[in-house]
C-alpha cells in the first residue's frame, strides 16, 4: 500500500522513514511528550518497534500514523494518524480507528496539533467513510482535550485501561 501524503499550511504528513528514527526516539524519550501518554519514556528499541508498527498498520488495515514534517525546516516534529492497538480497554474500541497525535516539545502551543489532526480526520472521513473514529486522552491532558473538541470529538465517556481512568471521545460518523 502506498501511504498517502497530506499537506497542511505548515506541515507535510508522510510515511515514517528510517532516517526519522533518531528524532523519533528522542521525542518519545522526552518526559514532556510521554507525561500524558503512558507516563514512561520509551527506549530506543520501543521507539523502533513503534515505527515498524506504524508501517505495518498501513499495510494490514489501510490506515496508520504519519510522520509530521515541518515544511519550513524539513525536520521531523511529531506524528499523528489512526491506529488500532488492540488495547484491553472498557469500553472496547477494538477494530476502531483511534486518532492520536504527538509533537516534539518546542512545537507545543502553536496550534499545530489542531492543524494536523484536522487534516488527518478529513482524510479519515474520505478514506474510512461510515467508520466510527475515537480518541483516548488522559483526563489531565487539557491541551489534547482542547484539540479533540476543536476537531469534533465531544461528550467523552470514562474508559478503564490498565487500572487508569481515561476519556474516550468519539466523532460523529460521516456517511459513505
Amino acid at each position: 500500500m502506498v501511504i498517502p501524503t497530506l499537506e497542511t499550511e505548515r506541515t507535510l504528513l508522510r510515511a515514517h522513514r528510517p532516517d526519522d528514527f533518531e528524532d523519533y526516539a528522542r521525542m518519545w524519550a522526552e518526559p514532556e511528550v510521554v507525561r500524558f501518554i503512558g507516563g514512561n519514556a520509551r527506549t530506543r528499541a520501543e521507539s523502533w518497534i513503534r515505527i515498524l508498527r506504524h508501517a505495518g498498520m498501513w499495510h494490514m488495515l489501510g490506515f496508520g500514523f504519519w510522520a509530521i514534517e515541518e515544511k519550513a525546516s524539513g525536520r521531523f516534529i511529531g506524528e499523528a494518524g489512526f491506529h488500532d492497538v488492540k488495547r484491553e480497554m472498557t469500553p472496547s474500541i477494538d477494530g476502531l480507528p483511534e486518532a492520536g497525535w504527538s509533537l516534539v516539545p518546542d512545537m507545543h502551543g502553536r496550534g499545530l496539533a489542531t492543524e494536523v489532526v484536522t487534516a488527518v480526520l478529513a482524510w479519515g472521513d474520505r478514506a474510512l467513510p461510515g467508520r466510527r473514529q475515537v480518541c483516548v486522552i488522559e483526563p489531565a491532558h487539557q491541551a489534547s482535550i482542547r484539540v479533540a473538541r476543536k476537531c469534533g470529538f465531544d461528550d467523552p465517556v470514562e474508559a478503564q485501561f490498565e487500572g487508569k481512568t481515561l476519556l474516550l471521545f468519539e466523532r460523529p460518523t460521516v456517511a459513505p
